[in-house]
């Protein structure tokens, strides 16, 4: 494994990159004030640009240097602004293995951009990085999160009952994966 920090990614419709110092507004436009982008996630919504600049934005800005620090914003090349994020929320080296999460702006839903974007993650981690085991976890009241896991060949695990918490209270934890020897064998 050889960490490599948050790099930039491209694939057909997408930039994947690092946050910016000038990304606070459209992160907050685009999609972390909206209930239904959080509504499944830990965090409530934000209420204002500048509740955002001085926590979350100003976090990730402070730790994107981090060669074990991996985040990145989801650029929709036609507009030319983020509009989601996909990071590894936990990474565990000793066992070579990280955790997604992700979130897109409500407006950009069901057009694939998601799975678009996580694909280029998983090959990312696995070819350069050389991580063996990605793995994603989502409310079995998200579905459409768990369709996202599935479009990225990622297996179902099982479901841990009432093992996680996000804004709708206590929750199950349905868990998908995919090892590096799957992800080469196709």
């Amino acid at each position: 494994m050889k960490n490599l920090g948050t790099v930039t990614l491209e694939t057909e419709r997408l930039i994947l990159r690092r946050t910016r110092q000038n990304d606070a507004e459209p992160m907050f436009r685009n999609w972390a004030n909206d209930e239904r982008v959080t509504k499944y996630m830990t965090w409530p919504p934000y209420e204002s640009v500048e509740q955002l600049e001085t926590t979350y934005h100003k976090f990730l800005l402070d730790n994107q240097d981090k060669l074990d620090f991996y985040d990145w914003k989801i650029e929709l090349k036609e507009i030319g602004e983020p509009i989601g994020a996909i990071s590894v929320v936990q990474l565990r080296k000793d066992i070579e293995a990280a955790t997604i999460g992700y979130c897109l702006g409500y407006n950009w839903w069901h057009k694939g951009i998601m799975s678009e974007a996580f694909k280029e993650i998983i090959r990312f981690l696995f070819e350069d990085v050389g991580l063996n085991r990605i793995e994603a976890y989502h409310d079995p009241r998200n579905p459409h999160s768990g369709d996202v896991m599935k479009k990225c060949r990622l297996l179902y695990e099982g479901t841990a009952r009432q093992a996680g918490k996000n804004m709708q209270g206590i929750c199950d934890n349905v868990h998908y994966a995919i090892l590096k020897e799957d992800y080469f064998a196709e």
